[in-house]
C-alpha cells in the first residue's frame, strides 16, 4: 500500500469506456465489478495502481480498469509485474492469470514470483479450462474431462493451486468465488494491505466450455462451502458438522452433538504451513471447500530487500559511473585490419 490519504472514489471512476467483452454469464463480469468496487472504496492512487496480466480471458482485465496496465504474453506477467515492482517499489501491482496462463506455459515464473516473495498481488482465475483457445483441458481440470483435446477424457491428475502457493512460500494464501462479492470484497482488502507475495484463488465459471464446474459450491454453499473465520472451529452445514483432526493427520467429518465442537480444528490464519497445507487439501466432494483466507505470514520482501542493497552500494561507493565500469578489467579494441589493441 502507498498512500496515505484515503481518496473518495465511486466504482465508476474505476471503469474504463471499453466494452467490456466476456461471454454472456461469464464470471469475470462478477470479479471485476467487485474489484472496481472494492479498490473505490478503499480510496486508492489510480496513478499509483497497475494491473498486469497474460494471455486468456482473464487477461482483458487491465483494460477495464482505469488504472496504469500491461497486457504482457503468455505466462510472463509475474515476470513483467516483479520488474515492475522492483524499479517502482511505490506502485501496486496486482497480477491477473488464469489456471492456463499461471500454471502452465506460466508456472516457473509463478513459482518464483511467490518464492521471492514479490509485493505483488496474483489473482488466479481458475474455471478448470482454457477459454480463449476454445476449450482445452487445463492443469486444474479434473480426471475425465472432456475437451477438444481430450476427447475421451482427460487422465492427468489436476495441480491444486493452493497447494502450490503454499508449498513455494507464497505468504498470502486465499480463495474466492466469483459468486460471493461480499467474501471476495473482504479478501480483497486484506490482501491489499498485505506487504508480500498475495496468492488468490477466484473460483470463476466459463459458462461456454466448462458450465457449472463449481455449480455444486456456489448452489449449496451451507454443505459444500467451509467458511473460515479467525479462530472459530472449522464448521459447515449450518453448524452440523465439523472437521477434526483424525490418526495420521487425516482430517475428518463429524457430526456436531449438542453445540460441542471441542474436538473440531480452530482455524487461525497465522497458523504452521503445515496446518494451512491440510487445509488445501480438503477438496470437493470428499469435503466442503476452504473459502476466506487460508495462510498468511509477514517477512521481508524480494524487492525491499533488493533495492536495499542498491541503496547500500552507494552509500558505501557512491553512485558509480557506467562508462567507468564499462572499461574496466580486459578491455580491448579491435582494429580495422583486426588486429586487437
Amino acid at each position: 500500500m502507498t498512500e496515505t490519504v484515503k481518496l473518495k472514489l465511486s466504482k465508476k471512476d474505476l471503469e474504463t469506456d471499453q466494452d467490456v467483452r466476456w461471454c454472456p454469464g461469464c464470471g469475470d463480469y462478477a470479479i471485476l465489478a467487485t474489484v472496481q468496487r472494492t479498490l473505490a472504496n478503499l480510496g486508492i492512487k489510480r496513478e499509483n495502481t497497475v494491473f498486469v496480466s497474460g494471455i486468456g480471458c482473464s487477461s482483458r482485465f487491465p483494460y477495464y480498469m482505469n488504472t496504469y496496465g500491461f497486457h504482457t504474453i503468455h505466462g510472463r506477467a509475474p515476470t513483467v509485474a516483479s520488474g515492475l515492482k522492483i524499479t517502482r517499489p511505490d506502485l501496486d501491482v496486482w497480477v491477473i492469470t488464469g489456471d492456463g496462463d499461471g500454471l502452465s506455459i506460466g508456472g516457473n515464473h509463478m513459482v518464483h514470483a511467490l518464492r521471492r516473495n514479490m509485493d505483488l498481488k496474483i489473482i488466479l482465475f481458475n474455471n478448470q479450462i482454457y477459454g480463449l483457445t476454445k476449450g482445452q483441458y487445463s492443469p486444474t481440470s479434473v480426471v475425465g474431462t472432456r475437451a477438444p483435446s481430450t476427447p475421451t477424457g482427460s487422465i492427468d491428475h489436476p495441480l491444486n493451486p493452493i497447494s502450490l502457493a503454499l508449498g513455494v512460500g507464497a505468504t498470502f494464501v486465499a480463495r474466492a468465488a466469483d459468486t460471493d462479492a461480499k467474501g471476495m470484497a473482504k479478501i480483497l482488502e486484506e490482501a491489499y494491505r498485505h506487504k508480500g507475495a498475495v496468492f488468490i484463488e477466484m473460483l470463476q465459471n466459463c459458462p461456454v466450455f466448462n458450465d457449472g464446474i463449481w455449480e455444486g459450491l456456489k448452489d449449496d454453499p451451507a454443505n459444500k462451502q467451509l467458511i473460515l473465520q479467525e479462530g472459530k472451529p472449522l464448521l459447515f452445514a449450518n453448524g452440523t458438522k465439523g472437521i477434526k483432526l483424525g490418526v495420521g493427520l487425516v482430517p475428518e467429518i463429524v457430526d456436531v452433538i449438542d453445540g460441542d465442537t471441542s474436538q473440531l480444528l480452530v482455524h487461525t490464519e497465522k497458523g504452521s504451513p503445515l496446518y494451512a497445507n491440510l487445509l488445501a487439501q480438503l477438496v470437493t466432494p470428499d469435503f466442503p471447500m476452504p473459502m476466506g483466507v487460508l495462510y498468511r505470514t509477514d517477512k521481508s520482501t524480494y524487492d525491499q530487500q533488493a533495492n536495499a542493497q542498491v541503496a547500500d552500494a552507494i552509500a558505501k561507493q557512491g553512485p558509480g559511473d557506467l562508462a567507468k565500469l564499462m572499461y574496466s578489467g580486459m578491455v580491448w579494441e579491435v582494429g580495422a585490419d583486426g588486429t586487437r589493441h
